[in-house]
């Protein structure tokens, strides 16, 4: 980047790697650093991660896009972060216990507990969450059962962008949007909850104190001097990877709703004001004061078509389980009518890190005869994958109204998945030239933050006008006219197959004790 250039870098520390990028103020370069990290799961249903290794990953990207970014002015260095974690530290500010991520399902039973005692409507309404196991709140319930002289260790209880923050500036604070996850702000009020708090069994003076996603903090000299900046760059605190990734992809449009669909599936739209969803279908995080997102995350996505060619076409599907390097995978579904023949695929193969339930409605493929092929069964798993999606939108229509369809994502590459998809949606669809970018959300937020853009939109076409780019994508009326029928017939039909997946949870619950059969011994054997 040429000498005198200046550049703001963001920052996104996401579920599995942190990608730092450096953005130059006009567009025009761009330089990326990425660094993975592991995640841990010492016991069944447990998903950590070491927090000082996460943030050492973060040190090592940002210095290496500062090293390339030589001679160019850092104006400010902007967060975003994977939310719903939860740390606790001591009173030395040495964690004491690991990262518990989004996917740690250990506190399954007292989320259960939560809504069978009734306090789940009241805390949704309260803050915003529904009662789930990925909650904060529920992790805290679950530390005060099994763990009660670990809580009395723990001076604080804080989230991941809260550590990165201390990590980096020194100073102990979180912010609205990671707040807003935990199942304890009041989102009204945006202060911390006492009935919230009384159930998860700590006080307000564990907990940060709530900043704006804008606030601006300082890079304290040790950091500085890991990643080769100034003491004293400026810090914008930033928002979660779920409301950055909406804000880099330009879809906060308050109308348009936003579809990413990559292994998994992300579905969202912006309003003004925190919205509560009766349902517990969508969660709402903030953005900003007055942006929030509306949405939910759905665990299949293109993953269910990657496992059905690792299962169904060995032959055609190598081991990385990337389906973008195998086109006979979905060549053979493109062979396929429309609507499978009669075959039906329930996606479910595994149960959403937001379920209010346990596991969720089983995956099934239903209306299977002898003359379906091994296409049918791919067509059939794309095609589930959007009907699911659709449903989804008309559920988050029914809160606020969505007049398009933004597509962003890998799997959207694909000419039969964006034909499908489109199809199903039945609204006027666009797909974004680039991909959805959480670590450019982060650094357009900062730049807004700083006073360098007038408002969201404006600093992510200042980084990247191409992001703010779409291309329409015209749906098939016959096709559309086909999946609406579909569609409108998923709710029975998984209402159906949970009744069945009870049934056969009782007939087989005894099966799996026995272990495998024993070899019948031959005629004239022992």
């Amino acid at each position: 980047m040429r000498p005198g250039r200046r550049v703001i870098l963001g920052v996104d520390v996401g579920a599995t790697a942190v990608r730092a990028a450096a953005f130059a103020l006009g567009g025009g370069a761009r330089h990326v650093a990425t660094r993975e990290y592991p995640l841990l799961q010492p016991e069944p249903r447990w998903r950590v991660q070491d927090p000082d290794l996460l943030v050492a990953a973060t040190l090592e990207v940002t210095s290496a896009c500062v090293a390339d970014t030589a001679g160019a002015e850092v104006v400010a260095l902007a967060l975003s972060s994977a939310t719903y974690g939860l740390i606790g530290l001591d009173a030395a500010m040495t964690p004491v216990t690991p990262l518990l991520t989004r996917a740690d399902a250990r506190s399954s039973e007292a989320a259960r507990d939560l809504r069978a005692g009734g306090q789940g409507r009241d805390l949704h309404r309260l803050t915003g969450t529904p009662v789930h196991p990925a909650s904060p709140l529920c992790k805290l319930v679950w530390f005060a059962r099994h763990e009660p002289y670990l809580c009395t260790r723990a001076r604080w209880w804080i989230g991941l962008k809260d550590y990165l923050l201390y990590r980096l500036t020194g100073r102990l604070v979180t912010e609205l949007s990671s707040a807003s996850g935990t199942g304890m702000l009041d989102v009204r009020r945006r202060m911390w909850s006492r009935d919230a708090l009384d159930l998860a069994g700590v006080c307000e003076s564990q907990l940060p104190p709530v900043l704006p996603t804008t606030a601006l903090l300082r890079l304290s000299a040790t950091a500085a001097r890991a990643v080769g900046l100034p003491s004293g760059t400026p810090v914008v605190v930033g928002a979660g990877d779920g409301p950055s990734g909406i804000l880099g992809a330009a879809a906060i449009d308050s109308t348009v709703g936003g579809l990413s669909l990559g292994a998994t599936a992300v579905l969202r739209t912006v309003v003004t004001s925190p919205l509560v969803d009766p349902t517990e279908t969508f969660l709402c995080d903030a953005l900003t004061e007055d942006a929030w997102v509306v949405g939910t995350t759905v665990s299949n996505g293109g993953n269910v078509v990657r496992w059905a060619g690792r299962v169904l076409t060995p032959d055609l599907h190598p081991a990385s389980g990337d389906d973008r390097a195998v086109p006979g995978l979905l060549g053979l579904a493109e062979r396929v009518p429309a609507g499978s023949d009669g075959l039906v695929m329930l996606p479910y193969l595994m149960a959403d890190g937001t379920s209010t339930g346990d596991s969720g409605p089983p995956g099934a493929y239903l209306g299977l005869r002898a003359e379906h092929s091994r296409g049918h069964l791919v067509r059939a798993a794309v095609e589930g994958v959007c009907l699911h999606l659709g449903v989804l939108l008309d559920h988050l229509a029914e809160l606020t109204p969505i007049s398009g369809v933004r597509l962003t994502g890998q799997a959207f590459r694909s000419a039969l998945w964006r034909r499908v998809m489109t199809a199903v949606l039945d609204r006027p669809t666009h797909t974004a030239v680039r991909a959805e970018d959480p670590a450019l959300g982060a650094a357009a937020l900062g730049l807004f933050a700083i006073g360098l853009a007038p408002d969201l939109k404006e600093a992510v076409t200042q980084l990247d006008a191409e992001n703010a780019r779409t291309e329409p994508v015209a749906a098939d009326p016959a096709l559309a006219a086909a999946y609406r029928g579909l569609r409108a017939t998923l709710p029975a039909l998984v209402s159906a197959a949970g009744r069945m997946g009870e049934i056969l949870d009782e007939a087989t619950s005894g099966l799996s004790a026995q272990g495998p059969l024993s070899p019948v011994p031959r005629a004239g054997s022992g």
